[in-house]
């Protein structure tokens, strides 16, 4: 048996001690279960990266990267007591109704943005407050037509002269909000981040790049039921979203190295 494979194994082994943490959802939000030693697969990865690139210290800068994009997915979280706001991200959304085009037609909100309107009323009632709610627009819909909440900001697209809509992205939704609160006396203030549970780490991180600060709400699940019917093929199913997701992370990720090592290009 080879060196590799012994690696391998030991890798695997470390990884199977994840699986049941990311299927049981016992503690929505809250970090890595107990029994998942990230640190044992952790120095698994990095041998066998070090054996693959004959590189040691390569592998052990790149390996905690690697492991924060693709095994950790929970953001940090805060008591709701402590948010000065809520900041709600859509995910996916239905094609437009009557077959329209979605380049100069809305598509429907769909039912993945309802259930994520569904989370911010309870979250929102859970802080005892009439918290600002800043949500996308899909979300915004549902929570107007569905909660009545005539108090939410609407996150929307931008329409464009000729009709065409240019929808955000999630750093285009956290820059409208910032602009929005930019003025208040005591700045933007403390962003409670609601997304669908595969995309809060991002939002959260996300929002925070943006010089918010912001946090997942404590002791809430977020949404994972995916919808087969989204309009944004992306999001129907979950393999297929964690790459997306983690190609944004890399992008991201990148941007942020190559900035950081060469500042003037």
């Amino acid at each position: 048996m080879d060196r590799r494979h012994l690696i391998t194994t030991a890798a695997l082994g470390s990884a199977a001690a994840l699986i049941p943490a990311a299927a049981a959802h016992a503690e929505p939000l809250s970090g890595p279960h107990p029994g998942a030693d990230a640190a044992t697969l952790q120095r698994a990865m990095r041998r066998y990266l070090a054996d693959e690139l004959r590189d040691l210290r390569t592998a052990r800068v790149t390996v905690p990267r690697i492991f924060d994009i693709g095994f950790n997915w929970h953001p940090p979280v805060a008591s709701v007591a402590t948010f000065d706001f809520l900041l709600a991200f859509g995910f996916g959304n239905r094609p437009p109704a009557n077959g329209g085009d979605p380049s100069r037609v809305l598509p429907e909100p769909g039912p993945m943005n309802e259930d994520l309107a569904d989370t911010v009323v309870k979250v929102r009632k859970r802080s005892r407050r009439r918290l600002p709610v800043y949500a996308q627009w899909e979300i915004a819909r549902h929570l107007k037509a569905k909660h009545g909440m005539d108090d939410v900001v609407s996150i929307e697209p931008i329409f464009a002269e000729d009709g065409t809509i240019t929808y955000l992205s999630t750093d285009g939704v956290v820059a409208q909000v910032v602009e929005l609160r930019a003025n208040r006396p005591g700045g933007v203030g403390r962003a409670g981040v609601i997304g669908f549970e595969d995309h809060i780490k991002r939002c959260v991180q996300t929002t925070r790049a943006r010089g918010v600060s912001a946090f997942a709400p404590r002791g809430f699940a977020m949404p994972n039921t995916y919808d087969p019917q989204s309009a944004q093929a992306w999001t129907r199913d979950r393999d297929i979203y964690l790459i997306h997701d983690m190609y944004a992370q890399i992008a991201v990720l990148r941007n942020d190295l190559i900035k950081e090592r060469y500042p003037n290009g």
